[in-house]
């Protein structure tokens, strides 16, 4: 009989930077409450993610999956490109 494998997260974001061949930064923004005072705090949270096409660009929604760290800094993967960069005229 065959393990299944536990599902993985996966998440979205926006990329920030292009850091290298086959890597991309991505960025995401969320609201947490103040456990104390009930004020809504905004957070940010960058994540190092491997593109092995290099098809992802600065400014565009993507989706990733985690995966096993790949480097000190990597252990996402590219799953996808949700929506495409508006380029400025």
């Amino acid at each position: 009989m065959q393990e299944q494998r536990k599902q993985r997260k996966t998440l979205r974001g926006t990329v920030v930077s292009r850091s290298g061949d086959k890597s991309i930064r991505i960025e995401m923004n969320f609201k947490v409450k103040h456990p104390v005072y009930g004020k809504l705090i905004r957070k940010t949270t960058r994540l190092g993610v491997h593109d092995e096409k290099n098809e992802a660009g600065i400014g565009d929604l993507v989706e990733i999956v985690e995966c096993k760290p790949m480097s000190k800094t990597k252990s996402w993967r590219l799953l996808g490109i949700v929506q495409k960069a508006q380029e400025k005229v």
